[in-house]
């Protein structure tokens, strides 16, 4: 009797088994995949403001490759895409009213179908996007335009389309003129005129490399501007 209650408690368990397998191994094992390509390799973002206009538009769909900056060090004039200002810049984190939300917290929030309806998401959790303007060792004087020197030369930026306007009531654009520290990277948008990028951070505009996510490298709509980005 003992015997056979066991090998029946043994084939419910099974069958249990089997069961959630078939309804929810595909699932499971698709969830896993993404969340380990996306960890390891490469993820799809989009862009939800106009800083880098106009050559990434409101609502492009990119692919950020994560395997480049695993051997380098990000080059001059690269988009990468980073961690939010408010998740390392010590002065914005002094002002929080919370502490810093954990990476496994900001991973749940901003995986794709539970992001769709976070509501009050934490700023440290956002990723930015910007162009690489000068590595560690640089030195950048920046007008109140928007335009670079760079170690004494200027630089040509035919992707800029919209400098900080002339007129100083209309112009909120911070002029900069520092050395890049080792380990960090300087970043603007391509839209000089509306974009809060290394100019405007309070501790100093570096972005140390170990917050970038990846790199920028391919839009994949809309379907009319697909293509590789240069």
């Amino acid at each position: 009797m003992l015997k056979k209650k066991s090998d029946s408690s043994r084939k419910v368990k099974n069958q249990w088994l089997y069961s959630f397998l078939d309804a929810w191994g595909a699932v499971s094992l698709t969830i896993i995949l993404y969340v380990g390509i996306r960890h390891f390799l490469a993820e799809a973002r989009y862009i939800p403001s106009g800083s880098m206009l106009p050559g990434l538009k409101i609502n492009d769909r990119l692919i950020v490759e994560k395997l480049s900056f695993r051997k380098r060090s990000p080059l001059r004039g690269e988009i990468v895409v980073f961690n939010s200002p408010f998740s390392f810049d010590e002065k914005l984190i002094a002002n929080r009213q919370t502490d810093l939300p954990s990476e496994i917290k900001c991973s749940l929030i901003t995986f794709p179908l539970i992001s769709f309806f976070a509501v009050n998401q934490d700023r440290a959790c956002d990723a930015y996007i910007k162009r690489v303007i000068g590595v560690e060792g640089d030195r950048l004087l920046i007008n109140g335009r928007g335009a670079v020197i760079l170690n004494g030369r200027p630089i040509d930026e035919p992707y800029i389309k919209y400098f900080c306007s002339r007129q100083k009531e209309l112009n909120i654009c911070n002029p900069v003129n520092t050395i890049i520290p080792k380990g960090h990277v300087f970043v603007l948008g391509d839209n000089r005129a509306n974009s809060w990028d290394s100019r405007f951070w309070p501790s100093g505009g570096f972005l140390p490399e170990k917050e970038i996510i990846g790199k920028a490298t391919w839009r994949f709509w809309p379907i009319n501007r697909f293509g590789n980005i240069d």
